[in-house]
């Protein structure tokens, strides 16, 4: 069972990121337009004017963050915002959502529908200045993720509840059609976000099941970390040694008879001594 790592509730949390050198969790609310981060018990906000989803990292003091209608560079130190690219900017439909740097140094971001509208979403890579659209349709861009080989991809659309996988060729482009890793329509499970550890296993949030599922490289599922929320998000791996689970959680979707009856959804989330997990991959400019 996990504990409560930070109690402020987002209506959407997502996207938690730890910062390897500054040894800090980074996460979002999406719908609140905020990034959080806790330092010494204190947690710290920062408001955008738009919906923000998911970041990585590109050095001490900067962040590449996927936003409504951009990817953008924050520095963490002054505030200030540098726009890279746009994101689907003259769609009014869509937001980010689920998103990850990838081994080779480039960026993979997911776009949906803020309304979760069937089929209007993508996947996209942005790689030394390019955004190139990877998969389309999407409905819910999730599970975005990265094996310890460097050259295997996972990502999801959710509301079609299977897990599908991707090679890879040098340079962190798709070189192969994508392939079915899970299925869990059948089990009645949603996948969310997921980070792979150091060993291969895929640590999946399933939005709905109050937990974490790792999954082995071959699909069968090894364990679970239940979770105090109904709607897990998105789980990373930080802390010095890399062996702390965080997880974020959603109250949206919840009635408010569900909400009274798990009081901790849209809190952050973590365990310790879950596994190792690979250090997430610096965005290079």
């Amino acid at each position: 069972m996990t504990s409560v790592f930070d109690a402020t509730v987002c209506e959407l949390g997502e996207g938690p990121l730890w910062h390897p050198l500054r040894q800090q969790l980074y996460w979002f609310d999406i719908t609140g337009r905020t990034l959080y981060t806790q330092t010494d018990d204190e947690t710290k906000a920062v408001r955008f004017d738009t919906f923000v989803s998911a970041a990585g990292w590109i050095d001490a003091n900067r962040l590449m963050i996927a936003s409504a209608r951009e990817l953008f560079i924050h520095d963490l130190n002054s505030g200030t915002n540098t726009h890279v690219c746009p994101l689907e900017a003259d769609n009014a439909v869509t937001r980010s959502n689920d998103g990850r740097a990838d081994p080779q140094g480039g960026f993979w971001i997911g776009t949906m529908g803020c309304n979760a509208e069937q089929d209007a979403g993508a996947i996209y890579r942005w790689y030394r200045g390019e955004l190139r659209r990877l998969f389309a349709p999407i409905t819910i861009s999730n599970a975005i993720s990265f094996a310890p080989d460097s050259r295997t991809a996972f990502f999801t659309d959710s509301a079609v509840a299977k897990v599908m996988r991707v090679t890879l060729d040098a340079d962190g482009w798709p070189n192969s059609e994508p392939e079915v890793f899970l299925d869990l329509g059948p089990a009645g499970r949603e996948p969310d976000g997921a980070v792979i550890d150091r060993d291969g296993l895929m640590w999946l949030a399933e939005w709905g099941s109050s937990r974490v599922a790792a999954y082995a490289p071959d699909g069968s599922l090894v364990r679970t970390v239940p979770v105090d929320a109904p709607h897990t998000t998105c789980p990373a791996f930080g802390g010095p040694d890399l062996t702390t689970l965080f997880c974020a959680s959603a109250r949206q979707g919840l009635t408010a008879s569900g909400r009274a009856a798990a009081p901790l959804s849209g809190m952050t989330f973590t365990a310790a001594n879950v596994a190792r997990g690979q250090q997430e991959h610096q965005v290079i400019l």
